[in-house]
Order: C-alpha cells, then sequence, then structure tokens
C-alpha cells in the first residue's frame, strides 16, 4: 500500500506527506538537482530521476518516467509540485490512483503564477485543491480544498505562504482517505465515504 511521490523542486508537499507517516515508498524527479531527492535520501526513501531533457518526444518521457513508477508498484502516485504536463496515455495508465495538489481553488487558476492571478482578480479567497488527475490540466474531480482570506495589502509571497500551509494539510488528509479506500468517484465527483469525514472536505485557515 505505499506512494510515489513525484517531484521538481524543493519537496515540501513530499515532507508533509513522509511527516504525517504516509508509507512513501520513493520519490521521482524530472531534475537531478530536485532538493527534495535528498530529503527523501536521508529518510531512506527510494529514489530515481528521469530528466525529461533527455527525450525528443513528450511520451518518450512518460514511457521511461511510468517504467521507473512501476518498479515500486504503488497504489498511488502523487504529483507534489511536478512541473510536467502529462500524455494522456500516461493519465489514463494511472487513472483512479493519480493525485495532484494545486495552489487555488480549482477550478478557479488552472495553471501558473496562481496567487498573482488571484491578487490581480482582486478575490477575497484564495487556496488549494487536491484532485484527482485528467487529461485536462487541473481540472479532475476534486478531493478536497482549503480556503485562506487575501486580505487588504496582501503581496503574492506571503499569500503563497499562507496557502502553502494549508496545502500541507490536506494533502495528507486526502491520500490518507484514498489509501483507506474511503474516496469513491462517482460520474466525475468525488465523495468521502466515511460520514465522519463529510464536514472535512473544505478547510479553512
Amino acid at each position: 500500500m505505499s506512494v510515489v511521490v513525484l517531484i521538481s523542486g524543493r519537496g515540501s508537499n513530499l515532507r508533509a506527506l513522509v511527516e504525517a507517516g504516509l508509507p512513501v515508498a520513493a520519490v521521482i524527479s524530472n531534475q537531478a538537482s530536485a532538493a527534495g531527492l535528498a530529503y527523501a535520501r536521508e529518510r531512506g526513501l527510494g529514489t530515481a530521476v528521469v530528466g525529461h531533457a533527455g527525450y525528443a518526444r513528450r511520451d518518450a518521457f512518460d514511457d521511461a518516467l511510468a517504467a521507473e513508477i512501476d518498479r515500486f508498484r504503488p497504489r498511488l502516485v502523487a504529483l507534489a509540485g511536478f512541473m510536467r504536463i502529462l500524455t494522456p496515455a500516461f493519465v489514463r495508465r494511472y487513472e483512479g490512483r493519480l493525485l495532484n495538489i494545486h495552489p487555488s481553488l480549482l477550478p478557479a487558476f488552472p495553471g501558473l503564477h496562481t496567487h498573482a492571478r488571484a491578487l490581480a482578480a482582486g478575490v477575497k479567497v484564495h487556496g488549494a485543491t487536491v484532485h484527482f488527475v485528467t487529461p485536462e490540466l487541473d481540472h479532475g474531480p476534486i478531493v478536497i480544498q482549503a480556503a485562506v482570506p487575501v486580505l487588504p495589502g496582501d503581496a503574492e509571497d506571503a499569500l503563497a505562504a499562507r496557502v502553502l500551509a494549508q496545502e500541507h494539510r490536506i494533502y495528507p488528509q486526502a491520500v490518507r482517505w484514498f489509501l483507506d479506500g474511503r474516496l469513491v468517484l462517482e460520474t466525475g465527483v468525488v465523495r468521502v465515504a466515511d460520514p465522519d469525514a463529510r464536514q472535512s472536505v473544505l478547510a479553512t485557515e
């Protein structure tokens, strides 16, 4: 019942998953310099690097990435700051067991630069979302969200820090629900099968 985590950088959400006691078996990155790999090695976790620059085609990279993932036979693949757009074939391969954490209240602000865009739009509430991955970028079924207020005079860095703190709360919760078999996908909507968890799918600061 293990988890493979994919990262591209510092791996702060990886740390949150490991420190929550979740069964992370391995960490894979497309960047050999990713700081999260050093953390994983310190914790005795399996690590691998699949550098995307070595592949001329996106599908070839995804095939190599899948081969590394499958060596660990994970029940779940968790994207944690993995900065690559995955092909539909890769997503289908792990359909129903591929989660992502995104720094906005989806469907608002998919893609990059979410905090700057939220400030520019003048929204009063921002946050983070854990969702199942589908071929459409940042549009998969939502598992859990956390909301934070946008404060008067907020700077991008300050808002990002408050959102990140919530990411570290909700990603371990979503992964734990998945591993416990509590996440049920019904016509594109996620239901948490534990009545006690129903009130926890929207976390607030």
